[in-house]
This record gives C-alpha cells, structure tokens and sequence, in this order.
C-alpha cells in the first residue's frame, strides 16, 4: 500500500507539471476559474493576438520561439507553442532574478514542494501526514497527498513572484516594448495579487474547506474587467464655461500596460429627453520608430502616450454649458486591441477583440 502512495504521488506531481486537469481533483473551483484565464490561455494556440503578433516575427521562419519563457514555461519542446501557463508555472516559482532586459523566474527544483500564500499560515510549510488510531480503523491525514505547500515565500505576500514575466521587456534595440511600474509596490494589501487575484466565495481546496479563495482568473482586460472596475473613479464638477470629468485610476501603474490597447470615456448629455453624445477622449500608449506605430522588435521610441497613469487623477474638459436637469453619462471603457490595428493584424474576424468593452460608467443630475 505503501509502494502504491509512492509511485501515485510520483505519478501525480508529473502529471500536475503539465495537465492542470489534476489539479482538478482537489481544487475544482480554483481550476475552473483557471480555464477561462489568458494564463491558461497564453499560447499562439489558444490567444489570436499573441498568434498574430508571433506570425509576423522574423524568429518564427526560423522556429525560434522567443516567448516561451513567459507564455509557455513548462511546455516540452514537441508542444512548447501549445501547452500555456499552468498550476506549476507559478507555484513552483522561489524567487526572481532581476535584469536590464527582462526577468526571469527561479524555479523550485525538489519534487512535490510548491508555494502559497495564505494568511495565518505565513512561517509555516505543511506536508503530507498519516495518522492512524484504534488500531488503524480509523486515519487521519493533513496536507495533500500530492505536494507539500510551503507557505514561507514572501514573493507570495507582495505580488513580487508576478514581476518575473509582468515587469518589463526590452526589445533587441534596447527598447522597453512594455513595462508595468511596480517597484515601489511592496506591501500586501495593495499589489498584483490583491488586485487581480481578490478573495471570492468558494473553498480553495476539497481537503481543507474555506469560505474564500483567491481569485485564479485573473481579473483583467480579457477575463473579469469588472472585477477591476472599483479601481476606477469618475467624478463631475460644473465649471463657469462648462463642466469637467474626472478620471481617478487608483491603481499603482498605468490604467492599461498593454501597448495594442485603447482606453476612451464616452460622455453624453441628456436634456428635455434628447441624447446628445459629446467628445470622445482616447487615451493610449503607441510603441513605434520614426514617428509611426510599429511592430514590437521594431520599436525605438514612444510615439504617443497619453495614458491616464498609476494614482492619477486626470481632468477631461468639456465646454457644453449645463442646465438644471440635465443628465450626463460617462462611460470609461477600451479596446482589447487598437481598432487601427485590427487589420494590419488580421484580426477582423475577431469582434471581441475590437469591440468596446465598458469598465465602468457614472451618472450626474445637474442641479
């Protein structure tokens, strides 16, 4: 029986590497909550802008797959354009390096130990025990049978552990093609974790039941965007020629990192029943050489960026004179990928990708 529970435990952290269909078993909320996140989803398989942007890669035509770092970390070599992230990717992680380029993650070499955190439990690692009483009838178990969990790393307290592939990346011309700000970030109520991953109903594991567990969607642009959306605030203020709305974006970088993505507010005024849809204002980060948009290895400079950025509070002016009663609406939303974009991509048969995607939207009565 003994032999048995070796050669299965053997079997199921191998299994764990690379089929999250085994986490299932004792896991089945988080790992539903998995499948339908772009970190499961992060190959040219399963995402069509990575896809898109992979297809016109000069590395491609010599099956040098750059990306594989980040977009698929365990992936053997026959499937390392198919296989995304996985459970291990990120539990197995112990530190990160940190480099002028990009990062990179340090993983866990020793089999059946991955890293968590959870509160309470932060100076302790608990691992797989049998205890058996009345003369073996009955047997009690702690931890899992399939991998200790250590939950001692701090990385996993202060969103550090996301820095290995969401810090930054140079392209070969020494160009930063994206780069979330989140140095000064350090404590553990605000940071990537608390954000994207928010405790939700639900019990992490079958083994120990909770009432909460950390959210493994990862609320974001493609997945849960409403999840976010309390980190955004739109206020309204009458001015003498007009009124203004303002934009609060309360997180620590800029409202959307992502170099193909829009972010518009959308305002209408509503007076004597009649809609009236005033301006719009885009807000953007392009990436380019030469005054002009282009690809990622190409880019050498930022050819416009008005993003709103981390702990802003951005003015939006509007010269329309209100009157008492009027009602205005706005609607602060964005674009998966830069409309302009959408054909040099190839990606017109995808209209969630181009479609207006709203974030949140505020009401005001005119007094």
């Amino acid at each position: 029986m003994r032999l048995f529970l070796s050669l299965f435990t053997v079997l199921s952290i191998h299994l764990l590497a690379n089929n999250v269909n085994t986490c299932q078993s004792c896991h089945p909320i988080i790992s539903n909550e998995f499948q339908q996140s772009f970190h499961k989803k992060s190959t040219v398989k399963e995402d069509a802008v990575h896809k898109a942007i992979w297809d016109r890669h000069p590395a491609k035509a010599k099956g040098n797959y750059k990306c594989a770092k980040c977009h698929t970390p365990n992936a053997s070599k026959e499937n390392q354009q198919h296989q995304g992230i996985t459970c291990i990717s990120c539990h197995t992680i112990t530190g990160i390096e940190e480099h002028a380029k990009a990062n990179k993650n340090i993983y866990e070499t020793k089999d059946k130990t991955l890293y968590s955190a959870e509160k309470e439990m932060e100076d302790k690692k608990v691992v797989y025990k049998e205890k058996s009483s009345w003369l073996g009838l009955v047997k009690e178990t702690t931890g899992s049978p399939y991998h200790d969990i250590d939950y001692r790393n701090k990385i996993f307290y202060t969103g550090k552990i996301c820095m290995g592939c969401h810090s930054h990346k140079k392209n070969g011309k020494g160009f930063d093609v994206c780069r979330t700000d989140m140095a000064e970030v350090k404590d553990e109520k605000t940071n990537c974790i608390s954000c994207h991953m928010p405790k939700v109903q639900g019990s992490a594991t079958t083994i120990r039941e909770s009432k909460t567990h950390a959210f493994h969607g990862f609320a974001g642009v493609r997945n849960n965007p409403k999840m976010l959306a309390k980190y955004v605030d739109i206020s309204y203020k009458k001015s003498e020629n007009g009124f203004n709305i303002t934009v609060e974006n309360k997180a620590p970088h800029n409202l959307l990192t992502h170099p193909l993505r829009v972010v518009q507010l959308k305002t209408t005024l509503k007076r004597d029943g009649k809609k009236e849809a005033l301006k719009t204002e885009t807000f953007v980060k392009v990436i380019g050489t030469e005054g002009k948009p282009s690809m990622p290895w190409l880019a050498t400079e930022i050819v416009k960026d008005n993003m709103i950025k981390g702990n802003e509070k951005r003015d939006i002016a509007f010269d329309t004179k209100l009157q008492s009663g009027d009602e205005i609406e706005a609607t602060l939303g964005f674009y998966i990928v830069n409309p302009k974009a959408v054909k040099k991509l190839g990606l017109q048969e995808h209209k969630k990708l181009s479609s207006f995607t709203v974030l949140k939207s505020s009401y005001f009565r005119v007094k």
